[in-house]
């Protein structure tokens, strides 16, 4: 059997196929990578209009019980009791040497009830992972069967009301159901305002070609959604973020509450605790190479005398910056922005220099 017949199939495929997709495999799934129009023009379309990404590769979970908020914040470095209805958090899964296993968003939708958004390629780890957490609580936690669509950029609050989902009352993080099976929060990956929204299998054609009918949406693929959220500085599990990184070295400790970095219950509390009080030996930073040049994930970083001082994990061109963008990990004490450091790309020196993040402005929606 070929790696194509393995893949798992979008259920909204036959629209990608109808507008002329090019597909390939990612995260066990046959994915659209791009479509006619290309890379450059689906990544500009999004920052200036509407992108439309299918990504219902992405796993939701529903949490639900008496003991739905103990758990999460077992699982979790993070205080799920506090989390407001209607509220959403980044987040991620450890292991108990505080490891990375995957970042997930979780979104509180009532008393005893929470939705949890997990990346593709780590979901059958994750439920095990969770379940084997579970055991014991009062609680259920189902897998659960939709379409996942994002809608990205400044166009995307106006297109959705003109197609009948008013959720101008949202801000960013926020959440709520719109209707039976439904899940819609203000978020997504590209450093847009934007929508994500949930639905049920049955209803989503009907809902997807409603939207790409409107003239300021288009399909965008998952090349451009890779460029957009390098540019906004957003890690990939798998590439910028795994089960060898920790939250300190990947400079989102900002997604822990302070009070459980100091004392926290979660799953890898102590390890993290260790790392924070010793201090990071790496740190994720910008990259912006110099030239016209992108590098790739997987070229090792050096300095002046050729010493290998970290490596990239994310790379590529940056259509809205102008410029190639990287990012990756390097010696805590080289991670200052404007230190120069080299790449290697084709036999060819390349100067590095680090990079604040973002690399373009996050334009979300706060109200």
């Amino acid at each position: 059997m070929s790696d194509a017949e393995t893949l798992k199939h979008l259920p909204l495929e036959t629209l990608h196929e109808e507008a002329g997709a090019r597909f390939g495999g990612f995260a066990g799934w046959r994915m659209p990578l791009t479509y006619p129009a290309g890379v450059m023009k689906e990544h500009l379309h999004t920052r200036e209009s509407a992108g439309l990404f299918d990504i219902s590769h992405m796993q939701l979970f529903e949490v639900e019980g008496p003991d739905a908020a103990a758990f999460l914040s077992r699982a979790c470095p993070l205080d799920a009791a506090a989390l407001g209805e209607g509220r959403s958090k980044y987040t991620v899964l450890l292991t108990e040497k505080a490891g990375i296993i995957d970042d997930l968003i979780v979104t509180r939708l009532g008393p005893q009830r929470f939705m949890v958004v997990a990346n593709a390629g780590n979901a059958a780890r994750d439920e095990a992972h969770f379940r084997d957490l579970a055991k014991g609580m009062d609680l259920t936690f189902e897998p659960l069967e939709r379409v996942l669509l994002a809608l990205q950029g400044p166009d995307a609050e106006a297109v959705l009301i003109a197609a009948g989902l008013d959720l101008s009352d949202l801000t960013f993080m926020t959440a709520t159901e719109p209707a039976d099976g439904w899940f819609a929060a203000r978020s997504g990956y590209t450093g847009e305002d934007g929508f994500e929204v949930a639905l049920p299998v049955a209803e989503a054609e009907r809902f997807a070609r409603k939207l790409l009918d409107d003239d300021r949406v288009q399909w965008v693929g998952l090349a451009a959604r890779d460029s957009l959220r390098l540019e906004a500085g957003l890690c990939l599990h798998g590439q910028d973020l795994d089960e060898a990184t920790d939250p300190a070295s990947a400079a989102i400790l900002w997604a822990v509450p302070k009070a459980l970095r100091e004392e926290g219950k979660f799953v890898g509390a102590r390890a993290l605790q260790a790392i924070i009080a010793e201090g990071a030996r790496e740190k994720r930073v910008g990259l912006k190479p110099e030239g016209r040049q992108p590098v790739r994930a997987g070229a090792p970083i050096v300095n002046e005398a050729g010493e290998t001082v970290g490596r990239v994990t994310s790379g590529g061109f940056g259509p809205s910056a102008g410029h190639p963008v990287a990012m990756g990990y390097v010696a805590r004490s080289l991670s200052e922005p404007g230190t120069r450091l080299f790449t290697e790309v084709r036999g060819n020196r390349i100067a590095l220099d680090v990079h604040s993040l973002p690399f373009t402005p996050q334009r979300y929606h706060k109200g």
